[in-house]
Formats: C-alpha cells, sequence, structure tokens
C-alpha cells in the first residue's frame, strides 16, 4: 500500500475506533452494537480494491482485538474483517465511484450479517458461546438494521476521502500535458498545417499579391507609352 494509503486508513480507523467504543457500545442497544469499524473498512475496500481492504480489515480488527474494553481472543476480529475487506474490494465499483446507492446498501447488509455469522462461528471453534445466550437471530437483525441506517452517513464520505487521497497533483499536471499535446497533434494532423506553416503560407500569398500588383503596374504603364 502506499504512503498515502496507510496515513488516511490509519486515522480513519482510529477515530471509528475511539468513537464506537466511547460512544457507541455505550448507547447500551438492545441487540448488537452498530459497527462504525466495519463500515470503515467497507469504505475503504470499495476504494482500494480485495487487497487494501484485506490488509485494512486485518489491521482495524487486529487493533479492536487489543484496545480495551476487549473481551475475546486476539486475532479473531482480525479475522472476521480482513475476509469481509477482501470480500467487498473484489466487488469495488469502477474508478472507485458508486452510480447507484443500492449496491453499497447491499453489501453493507451482506457485511453486517457475514461478521456476525463468522464471528460467532470463530468464538464457537475457540469456545466462545456468548452469542448463544444473547441470540443469534437477534444479533443478526439488530446488526444489519444498526449497520444500514448508520451507512449512509459514512460510507459516502470515507469513499469521497480515499478517492481524495488518490489522487496525484503531479500525474494530473502530466494527464493535462498529454492532453494538451494530443489537441495540438489533433489540429496539425486535421488541418495538414503547423503554426509555422500557416505563417509561411500567408508569407507566400502577400509576396504573390505584390508579384501581381507590379505587374499590373508594370503592363498599365506600357499601354500608357
Amino acid at each position: 500500500m502506499r504512503i498515502n494509503r496507510i496515513l488516511l486508513s490509519t486515522a480513519l480507523v482510529v477515530v471509528a475506533l475511539v468513537i464506537q467504543v466511547s460512544v457507541l457500545s455505550r448507547l447500551h442497544l438492545p441487540g448488537a452494537v452498530p459497527d462504525l469499524l466495519l463500515l470503515t473498512v467497507l469504505g475503504l475496500a470499495m476504494v482500494y480494491g480485495h487487497v487494501g481492504g484485506a490488509l485494512v480489515g486485518f489491521g482495524a480488527g487486529l487493533l479492536a482485538d487489543i484496545a480495551p474494553p476487549a473481551d475475546h481472543a486476539a486475532g479473531r476480529y482480525a479475522l472476521v474483517l480482513c475476509v469481509i475487506g477482501y470480500l467487498a474490494g473484489l466487488i469495488k465499483p469502477e474508478n472507485g465511484q458508486v452510480k447507484s446507492a443500492t449496491g453499497p446498501m447491499a453489501v453493507v447488509v451482506g457485511a453486517a450479517l457475514g461478521s456476525t455469522l463468522l464471528y460467532a462461528g470463530v468464538g464457537a471453534l475457540v469456545g466462545d458461546t456468548a452469542a448463544r445466550h444473547v441470540g443469534l437471530g437477534g444479533l443478526l437483525l439488530t446488526a444489519a438494521v444498526y449497520d444500514l441506517l448508520l451507512a449512509p452517513f459514512v460510507v459516502p464520505g470515507i469513499m469521497w476521502l480515499a478517492r481524495r487521497a488518490e489522487n496525484d497533483p503531479l500525474a494530473e499536471t502530466g494527464s493535462a500535458g498529454k492532453k494538451a499535446d494530443i489537441s495540438s497533434g489533433w489540429l496539425s494532423s486535421g488541418t495538414g498545417l503547423s503554426i509555422g506553416g500557416r505563417r509561411g503560407a500567408l508569407g507566400s500569398l502577400k509576396a504573390k499579391a505584390r508579384t501581381r500588383t507590379t505587374r499590373v503596374g508594370r503592363i498599365k504603364g506600357v499601354k500608357r507609352l
């Protein structure tokens, strides 16, 4: 990953984790907790692609695993977000620009359900049965509803910031120069004349006009004699 991607992803993940731990987890909503970290990973993955999404998801999940008050084994949420980031990056829209909100909303719902199921499945493998006592059905429903309500305020902004960070002023200057070269080449190829050629043509036309004027003067002088 490039430096600008690393810096932006780190900043966004840290801010999302702080808000989720200090604000969203203390709302005591029924069922699941709105997963701001998951939405951040989804927004970045849909711009950076599957490799970038997997790396961002792993880093974000690992940070959530070691951040207090974590009550699960380290690496558990890192695995979940790594898989979710990879899958979300596979359906990356062209140029990172979304033409309709239907696709991203479907991705959010699928990611909310998939992350909850995967987290519960990994927990069952390591002996954590907390999801059974809370109720897996209620967790799935509330996770999808909360994330879907929060997504319009998070995912578009994350994608906009990621696309903005991807723009390189030097690359834009180079592309502008190339466009200028192409346009000048198109003009010269379309007319068959360059600027110097046009000046030469104008000079030759003036010279011909002067020659014709001189000839006309000579002919008139001969007739007068």
